[in-house]
């Protein structure tokens, strides 16, 4: 048999369908978590729910499908805790503060400003090339951030979630960067099992899992801003962990073997409107047309950047990282 008709058949169209799904999970999740978060009142809380769940269902499934995968090598013991713990769980809980305090899609935007920093991490720590226009990329992002900020009208963002969001780009950037080097060495589900495994082991010894108040899994909540209608708040819980975390990570990593890390990165943009028009029509979480046109004008910036390091070697690794988020 040629090797011709061994290579899998990469079908461009699948894959950016696949990633605007799993985008739109995540993004719903969004929506899901703050629910949750108005309720809880605990963001580490809410992070260890969805850390934990998460990684228990990924156990069983690597344990069907890839048992060696279970095996860690000298360099992963250091590695891999570090990734899970300093990357995964902080991103996480710091985004989740941000999100409490401000709108899902600015605390979004924030985040996802982390690309840009990474391409300038490449370009003068490891001095790997990049095209010039990441600085017309940077230029951009800062230049929407100032206006979806509103900085002329005395910054009208929440400082607490700002300084939240900024904790969660620096904690991305490293996620970033650790998950260039562990994705070297194993595939991208079991990177992530493990990482959610560290996640959730640093978060039972912050905070004890035995005193987890596993009653609010029995409160009923008025979820929708538009609506007087009551309903449990278990099913936030359950998408969470599964459609917020789970399904949307099988997704992306199902559509990077048809559209590559880069084109996964650009698509993983899409999570920006389609959170800001769920918020806004859940919560009601509406934007003033100036931040509207600045979440455009940071999504464009980003696209540079990410196109930018398009050839750089750790490019497609450090995308493909970037999904479990």
């Amino acid at each position: 048999m040629s090797n011709a008709t061994q290579t899998p058949t990469k079908r461009p169209i699948i894959g950016y369908a696949l990633y605007l799904l799993a985008a739109t999970c995540f993004a719903i999740n969004g929506t899901a978590s703050k629910v949750i978060l108005q309720n809880v009142d605990d963001a580490t809380r809410v992070v260890q729910f969805r850390a934990t769940g998460a990684a228990l269902i990924l156990i069983v499934y690597v344990a069907i499908r890839q048992r060696n995968k279970f095996k860690l090598s000298r360099r992963e013991l250091w590695l891999l805790p570090a990734y899970g713990i300093a990357g995964m769980a902080f991103a996480q809980w710091f985004y989740y503060e941000a999100m409490s305090r401000m709108p899902i899609s600015i605390a979004l935007l924030l985040q996802f400003t982390a690309p840009i920093f990474v391409v300038l991490w490449v370009r003068f720590v490891r001095k790997e090339p990049v095209k010039w226009t990441i600085w017309i990329g940077l230029l951009l992002a800062f230049i929407g951030l100032a206006m979806a900020a509103q900085v002329w009208d005395g910054f009208n963002l929440d400082p607490v979630g700002f300084f939240f969001s900024i904790l969660s780009m620096i904690a991305l950037v490293i996620f970033f960067l650790l998950g260039d080097h562990v994705g070297k060495e194993r595939d991208a589900v079991s990177v992530t099992m493990w990482a959610l495994i560290f996640a959730s082991s640093f978060w039972a010894i912050a905070r004890p899992i035995w005193d987890y108040p596993w009653h609010v899994l029995t409160e009923v909540v008025k979820p929708f801003t538009t609506s007087d209608m009551s309903m449990p708040i278990w099913p936030f819980f359950t998408y969470m962990v599964i459609f917020g975390t789970v399904v949307p990570f099988v997704l992306a990593v199902m559509a990077i073997k048809h559209i590559g890390g880069a084109g996964a990165s650009i698509m993983a943009l899409s999570e920006v409107p389609v959170a800001s028009a769920i918020a806004w029509i859940a919560l009601g979480e509406v934007l003033h047309p100036i931040q509207i046109v600045g979440s455009a004008v940071v999504v464009i910036g980003i696209i540079v950047a990410e196109k930018a390091r398009s050839h750089s070697p750790s490019a497609e690794v450090v995308a493909e990282n970037s999904a479990a988020l």
